[in-house]
């Protein structure tokens, strides 16, 4: 059930600090086969506006998942997921398709609490018509920009997804996570006030202050509802703000310091254990595979 009164803007600060570039690459009718290959850091997003067809992409288990649709719908895979659309040879259906890039690639955190593949009908998602509207007619525009348009519509409209994804996480089967944890008016308060200030002393205590909550209570609440403990999750947070400092050109005392690591020294470590690599290091293989 959506949340009205709650006033912190839970999308503002993490697409200020992760922002996100879409690029339109077609509009109009596809038929026969069409594949998609997965690309490290590159996200797709399509709309059928109207006609039939069959996805297919692998499934959580990795067998072959089949889906028919028969509606205007949105298709978002927004982490690297091969997938292919099938008419049949004397059909075809209508698209707007783009192509995403999140500042930090595939450890973008957003990239992290969304499901791989996203399916929804456009008559599900109230909130996305007027944006839609105005996407499908600079697509069928013969005019200067058109393109730069769509791709900024497009922007638009993730925007507006990943907020009808904070109202109803259920229908869209986000279960855990950090959507899940935003999408929960308590838990939200905490989350944002890390992700603001993540070099903070944030002790069990201060974040179930934080929440008006026991701190027995939040600390199950966190773990049900994100799948993480609250340390993990500050832990996780800390790195992901740190690669984000980095990737900005932020000598690693800066980023350090301001993510809450007790210097440069532990900030190795804690890099090193999860990403098995100095930071140094693993820069400059994220620098060698984009050229």
């Amino acid at each position: 059930m959506p949340d009205h009164d709650f006033s912190p803007d839970r999308l503002g600060e993490l697409l200020d600090q992760f922002r996100i570039r879409a690029r339109l690459f077609h509009a109009g009718s596809l038929c026969g086969h069409q594949h998609f290959a997965a690309e490290p850091g590159r996200a797709f997003m399509h709309v059928l506006r109207h006609g039939e067809l069959e996805v297919q992409h692998p499934g959580v288990d990795g067998k072959l998942t089949q889906v028919r649709l028969q509606e205007p719908s949105l298709l978002f895979y927004a982490r690297p997921v091969a997938h292919s659309f099938i008419h049949a040879p004397e059909e075809s259906a209508d698209f707007v398709c783009a192509t995403l890039e999140f500042d930090g690639g595939d450890e973008n955190p957003l990239v992290q609490a969304l499901p791989p593949v996203l399916i929804l009908p456009l008559a599900q998602c109230r909130g996305l018509e007027k944006t839609l509207e105005l996407l499908f007619a600079e697509t069928e525009a013969v005019a200067c920009g058109s393109a730069l348009l769509a791709g900024r519509l497009f922007e638009v409209l993730l925007v507006q997804l990943l907020r009808w994804l904070l109202q109803y996480p259920q229908q869209a089967g986000i279960q855990r996570g950090m959507l899940a944890g935003l999408a929960d008016p308590r838990l939200a308060k905490v989350i944002l006030a890390m992700h603001r200030d993540p070099a903070a002393d944030w002790t069990l205590e201060r974040m179930a202050g934080t929440a008006a909550m026991s701190r027995s209570a939040f600390a199950a609440s966190f773990k049900t509802i994100t799948g993480s403990t609250p340390a993990a999750y500050l832990s996780d947070w800390r790195l992901t703000r740190a690669i984000s400092l980095m990737r900005s050109g932020k000598p690693l005392a800066v980023v350090a310091a301001a993510c809450g690591f007790a210097g440069q020294s532990s900030l190795n470590k804690a890099f090193r254990l999860r990403y098995g690599c100095a930071p140094g290091a693993w820069l400059r293989q994220q620098r060698e595979q984009k050229t």
